[in-house]
């Protein structure tokens, strides 16, 4: 059992679900005679819905208002996901019974409504506490609030994250962090969070085991973890 941490929060869309964002985005842009770039995705990942679709229009040399690019990016990825659904990541179940048995309540957390939520992981709802889901569209990237929502410090809360904005929030805040960067082949999370200090990076949720949560634990007691 942990000594310090007291909850685990895990990012939905690529942590426990495939990153269906980053391919998405990077076709919006580049299709639209854009370039793609670490300070597009810095600007648009985690962001709220309406700062990404002022981020999306901007990156395009094309004349859209925000909402024109966020209508036009969902109803892209609308049509995407009817020819490629979005999947559970392997691993994501057992990840989830690994940080319960290390006696953390678990929620989930994203920046869709919780009928993403339930659509894709309500087969592993039991394996979820308290509200289960937490939207943070209103409050991105929204560390603070999950952790105040459960009466707890930011450092007594894990996050599970795949951006590295929501790593550098976790490190101005003290949070302990661990990150899953995304494996798209344009995707440049992984440099951006090589760049924000984060001392656990993972390729895969297998390597989230008891050896890593107890050094995380023992990271965030001694005021460490970053």
């Amino acid at each position: 059992m942990l000594e310090h941490l007291r909850l685990a929060a895990v990012n939905i869309d690529g942590v426990l679900l495939d990153d269906t964002f980053s391919p998405l985005i990077h076709r919006f842009v580049v299709s639209r005679g854009g370039e793609y770039s670490a300070d597009v995705e810095r600007r648009i990942f985690s962001q709220r819905q309406d700062v990404a679709g002022r981020e999306l229009a901007a990156s395009v040399p094309q004349s859209m208002t925000g909402e024109e690019a966020l209508a036009a990016y969902f109803a892209e990825r609308e049509a995407h996901l009817r020819d490629h659904p979005v999947k559970v990541m392997p691993g994501a179940a057992a990840l989830l019974d690994r940080l319960r048995a290390a006696g953390l309540p678990v929620v989930c957390y994203g920046g869709l409504d919780a009928g993403h939520f339930d659509a894709h992981l309500g087969h592993l709802a039991d394996r979820f506490d308290g509200p289960k889901y937490i939207c943070t569209n209103d409050v991105r990237p929204g560390l603070t609030e999950i952790a105040a929502g459960h009466g707890l410090a930011v450092g007594e809360v894990l996050f599970i994250d795949d951006v590295a904005r929501v790593a550098e929030e976790a490190r101005r805040l003290g949070a302990p962090f661990v990150g899953h960067p995304s494996h798209f082949e344009h995707s440049h999370q992984a440099k951006l969070m090589a760049e924000a200090g984060v001392r656990h990076v993972v390729g895969s949720l297998d390597e989230i085991d008891g050896a890593l949560l107890r050094a995380v634990d023992e990271e965030a007691a001694a005021g460490i973890v970053w």
